[in-house]
């Protein structure tokens, strides 16, 4: 391992720009998802039963709780903790003291507590992932920075610490848990689109919130999508066992693939923040040695080196050749890959059956959790040995405190980690150690570890079913109700929105795969209409105006069901085609018994009234003061300004870090002063490649004293 200083740093930075988009783009949907007039108004999930507050918070860990001693419900609460943790996320973006273990503690507690009152709207995959994913920067974050340290150990990486690399390898963990799970399952599931690998035919077309970019993907040619889905399975199922390779050029052939994979999803659909944060998760392939790119290191390789290292040199390369060549030969074997010259395609099949999958699966599955634990004993020996390095028996006792209580912490996520993990096959998840189960058990409410599968089944194969609102005054001249994300109106083109999620805009995409009776909010976001409250109105449409209703509230409102399919080439203006398929939800007004019934039968009817805010809270004013400023923006346009303003942050950054770096009483007076510790530690040559000020070796210490 060349060192893992650079991608840890560049992790956290990821983290934290996944948690401030998370958090602003919740932010600007509260008051219509969560307030008091919102769809599923977030004060009835939080009802006191009588318990005590530590147990309480136990049982429902959020902060929210405390929302009432602030003067604020639980809905103003929620918006001061978006907007909290949306500016403490960019503080560690930007300023490298702010990312500390107490910070990133800070942030998944905030996003954990939302969680907790989010209901249906926040029950995502990438929610739990953000979650996982937080709470593993909390253990990657070093206690102090890089530049603070005194001593770097003996003979190791300049001012790594024995203990550092142990939490992030756990984030490669959740990384090949991620990926490995979600080729899986698609298997699994015995979908036949997947087996048949025509699922990308339908993909593009079907998934939620496609891009512009999706209609050109799925005009391609049909041998060219089932060759897609091969790739497909070849980087989810086959490439992620590589992240745990000895080969250092494995792993990196796999981190180019996974990101492959993600950028071309990101291309063509509007993912939110999940494939950014699955991109953050790739660092943990990376290391120092690739990131820094050090002038000189190809001049360093034509150094020669004595026969044993030359002999394993040669034999890594033919090991590196024999994978490839493993996974050339098990693509078209198993995939029945065939070149036809004549028509310029690649012709592609499955040829093994599911019991074949299965029993394979059953074979293999446990193996990958040896695979793990032999990785992560690697790891727990090469801090041990890092430890031994360390000089001074007082830092070697501090270290030695550190190392322990990382160590502990990373086997026992680890155990707890593999019960979801060996969710993807039973037998494997009925052999696991019972230790492991009840230690899954006593933290699974605070979402440590998850199980993940991604696609598992595609939907749509006869047509995308979509849900249309419709408003009217009279019952029988009706007007649709265009949302301005989701597919609705035939000329508009799909949108790009990325990284925000409108969240009712997904939820109406898992509302048409059923009757409406499976997504009891539908009939709770039809009464608000009828009541015409402005906060959901503005999930719908951000500009008021722009909604049909602005004037006066609709008296009758209704749903239709339609098949939406992407519109042929050469049709000019049209990006979709639709045909009508059934009556999704029947026309209703306030107060009729069909609408009240069903309120009653999913419990959204509001026995307990929102209490009156208080207008002495001055908090609460600053919050309506803030929401006023910003509610003019679209929510895209509050997340690309805020990339925006971290981008122009950056350049200024770079622009200053020179004067900053020459200004600074730590730096050397000359150049000649930093020569030799960089002819001296490769590893320190590499740290200093990068802009700001690194830690020195001990040994340009001793120098330094002695001049």
């Amino acid at each position: 391992m060349a060192g893992s200083r650079l991608p840890r740093r560049l992790f956290l930075q990821g983290v934290a720009a996944v948690f401030m988009f998370a958090f602003a783009s919740l932010y600007t949907q509260i008051p219509g998802l969560y307030g008091p007039e919102g769809i599923l108004p977030a004060r009835k999930t939080l009802r006191p039963q009588g318990k005590g507050r530590w147990q309480q918070l136990w049982e429902t860990p959020t902060l929210l709780w405390e929302a009432p001693r602030l003067g604020l419900d639980t809905a103003q609460g929620l918006e001061l903790l978006s907007l909290l943790g949306t500016l403490l996320a960019l503080g560690a973006l930007l300023l490298s003291p702010l990312r500390h273990p107490v910070v990133y503690l800070l942030l998944w507690a905030a996003y954990l507590s939302a969680c907790q009152v989010g209901q249906v709207f926040l029950y995502f995959q990438w929610d739990s992932l953000l979650l996982e994913t937080g709470f593993l920067a909390v253990l990657v974050a070093p206690l102090r920075p890089a530049s603070h340290r005194k001593q770097a150990p003996q003979g190791g990486r300049a001012g790594a610490l024995p203990h550092e690399d142990l939490p992030f390898w756990l984030v490669r963990w959740l990384l090949f848990r991620l990926m490995f799970a979600s080729g899986v399952v698609k298997l699994t599931s015995r979908c036949p689109a997947w087996w048949g690998l025509t699922a990308l035919t339908y993909h593009y077309e079907t998934q939620c919130l496609p891009t512009p970019a999706a209609w050109f993907a799925h005009h391609l040619p049909v041998w060219l999508h089932k060759l897609s889905v091969v790739a497909t399975f070849l980087i989810e199922i086959a490439v992620p066992p590589l992240f745990f390779a000895p080969i250092r050029r494995l792993r990196l052939a796999a981190f180019y693939l996974q990101v492959l994979l993600q950028v071309l999803i990101i291309i063509t659909g509007n993912y939110n923040f999940f494939n950014l944060m699955t991109l953050v998760l790739t660092t943990a392939l990376l290391d120092d040695q690739h990131l820094a790119a050090e002038p000189g290191h190809g001049s360093r390789k034509k150094i020669a080196t004595s026969w044993p290292k030359a002999l394993l040199a040669t034999l890594s390369l033919l090991l590196e050749l024999a994978v490839y060549g493993f996974l050339a030969y098990g693509t078209v074997h198993y995939f029945g890959l065939e070149v036809d010259w004549q028509q310029c395609t690649i012709h592609s099949r499955t040829t093994f059956t599911f019991h074949q999958f299965s029993q394979w699966l059953k074979t293999l599955t446990l193996p990958t959790v040896w695979l793990g634990v032999a990785s992560l004993a690697w790891e727990l020996l090469s801090a041990l040995w890092r430890w031994t390095q360390v000089r001074g028996w007082l830092r070697k006792f501090s270290a030695a405190v550190k190392l322990s209580l990382v160590s502990t912490a990373t086997v026992a996520l680890f155990l707890i980690s593999l019960v979801p993990y060996s969710y993807v096959e039973p037998g494997t998840h009925g052999r696991l150690w019972t230790g492991a189960h009840r230690l899954f058990g006593a933290v699974e409410h605070l979402q440590l570890a998850n199980s993940y599968g991604l696609f598992r089944r595609m939907t749509g194969l006869g047509g995308r079913p979509e849900v249309v609102l419709e408003g009217s005054y009279d019952g029988h001249h009706w007007t649709e109700i265009e949302f301005m994300y989701k597919p609705g109106n035939l000329s508009r083109p799909p949108p790009v929105v990325v990284p925000h999620q409108p969240r009712l805009d997904w939820q109406m995409w898992f509302a048409a795969l059923g009757p409406h009776t499976h997504s009891p909010w539908f009939t709770s976001l039809v009464l608000r209409l009828l009541q015409g409250k402005e906060p959901v109105i503005r999930l719908i449409q951000s500009q008021v105006a722009r909604y049909p209703f602005h004037k006066q509230p609709p008296t009758y409102v209704r749903a239709q069901r339609y098949k939406y399919w992407f519109s042929q080439p050469g049709e000019q203006g049209q990006w979709w085609r639709r045909q009508w398929v059934e009556e999704f939800f029947p026309p209703v007004s306030l107060g009729d018994p069909t609408l009240e019934t069903l309120l009653s039968q999913f419990g959204l009817q509001d026995k307990s009234p929102a209490r009156a805010r208080s207008a002495n809270s001055t908090l609460a004013q600053a919050l309506h003061w803030t929401r006023t400023q910003l509610s003019p923006l679209e929510a895209p346009a509050l997340l690309w300004g805020l990339l925006v303003a971290i981008g122009a942050v950056r350049v200024v950054q770079a622009l200053l870090a020179p004067w900053s770096l020459w200004s600074s009483p730590l730096a050397p007076a000359s150049g000649e002063k930093r020569r030799p510790a960089r002819h001296k530690d490769s590893g320190a040559a590499s740290e200093q490649a990068t802009p700001a000020p690194q830690p020195c070796t001990s040994s340009s210490r001793t120098a330094r004293r002695k001049k």
